[in-house]
């Protein structure tokens, strides 16, 4: 039996995928095998010495403490595009609604309360929210990922011609990907094409700016930006002063910030993205059947501090071995299984910068003996046998 923790709410639906003769799913557990969690802040939490896994309901993991968690030996896992149909269908809303200057065109009409001529001002009035259709204007999509291929995709449907960078694009998402989208191999070769620029990247040291005083000079003179990714990929300042100028006439965004607030042309929202029941339906599945897999199986998959290995089981027992990414490891690990007179049926390494994570399948005395050598191995973190 494996206790699991929750902290905030987690959708029902997810924890329905928690065998309940496996799982123990409980919000007070004082030692938790499995901790699954949205928003709560971990960043000062002591984890108990036998945490195996945290998984994140939710893309961002600016929440959990990664480096801690790997010299643990905790796998943290995160539920990539589980929300991106409720984030995209958000921008593609607000690429519309900012368009037509929806937001303050309703704004505006509800200060007509009690006026005895109400047809006549909204026929005056209308002319100061005139916009534009989006049909025939070109968008750049800055990370074509889960969000932003839907985010082209949808583009391309609705009549716009549409350019994508992404120098890291994945396979999965190429294949889902319009073949009428434009791919761009350099960022600011895009940027001078587009009426409308939104960004779908992670936020990582290097994506931080990515729009910033040098990239908006490139861009047309009145462009439209939407931000609903993370706002720090977005420089305040630059983006203040583009708004001056007329560089940007409009900006987007799903974060909000004092030095935004009240701006002419800015339109904000209070982090909407994935803020639907669909949405945290789809993550706190993905995030029950990651943790489920991982501590029945040791199966990683969508783990953003350790590799992703999976595999079938081949017969006998497994030990899964959570390690520092060093030179010799294997023979280190093989020659004790070979003491042991094992048979590996299986066997699969893999590393992920200074992690890594070694499975085998294997028959023979696979016990707390050999578990206890392994362990013993300088390099090695974390030793399971399931």
């Amino acid at each position: 039996m494996f206790t699991i923790k929750t902290l905030n709410a987690i959708s029902p639906v997810g924890l329905t995928k928690l065998n309940k003769n496996l799982f123990d799913v409980s919000v007070d557990a004082d030692a938790p095998d499995g901790i699954l969690v949205r928003s709560a802040d971990l960043l000062n939490t002591t984890f108990n010495d036998g945490l195996l896994a945290i998984a994140r309901a939710g893309a961002g993991v600016n929440n959990i403490p990664l480096d801690r968690c790997s010299e643990q030996g905790i796998v943290v896992f995160n539920t990539p595009g589980a929300n991106a149909n409720a984030v995209a269908e958000l921008v593609i809303g607000m690429l519309i609604a900012g368009s037509r200057n929806v937001p303050a065109a309703a704004q505006w009409t509800q200060g007509l309360a009690g006026d005895p001529a109400m047809a006549k001002s909204v026929e005056k009035g209308k002319k100061q929210f005139v916009g534009n259709e989006i049909k025939g204007k070109t968008l750049g999509v800055i990370g074509l990922g889960a969000i932003g291929s839907r985010v082209a995709n949808c583009a391309i449907e609705l009549g716009m011609e549409v350019y994508g960078y992404d120098p890291y694009i994945s396979i999965d998402a190429a294949w889902n990907l319009s073949s009428q989208v434009r791919h761009c191999v350099n960022l600011n070769d895009m940027l001078p094409l587009c009426d409308y620029i939104t960004i779908h990247v992670p936020y990582l040291p290097t994506t931080k700016d990515t729009i910033n005083a040098q990239t908006l000079a490139l861009c047309k003179d009145g462009v439209k930006l939407l931000n609903y990714a993370r706002g720090e990929l977005v420089n305040t300042d630059a983006l203040l002063e583009a708004l001056d100028t007329g560089k940007v006439s409009d900006y987007m965004t799903d974060f909000p910030s004092e030095a935004l607030l009240g701006r002419p042309g800015v339109i904000c929202t209070p982090h909407l993205g994935a803020s639907t029941p669909e949405a945290e339906d789809n993550c706190a599945v993905m995030a029950a059947q990651e943790i489920s897999d991982y501590l029945k199986n040791g199966n990683i998959t969508h783990s953003v501090n350790m590799p992703e290995v999976h595999q079938p089981r081949a017969g006998g027992k497994r030990i899964c071995i959570i390690h520092k990414n060093e030179p010799g490891m294997i023979s280190q690990i093989t020659a004790l299984t070979t003491e042991a007179g094992l048979n590996i049926e299986n066997m699969v390494n893999k590393s992920k910068k200074n992690m890594a994570y070694t499975m085998l399948d294997a028959t023979g005395a696979v016990d707390a003996a050999l578990a206890a050598k392994l362990s013993a191995i300088p390099a090695v973190i974390r030793v399971r046998i399931l």
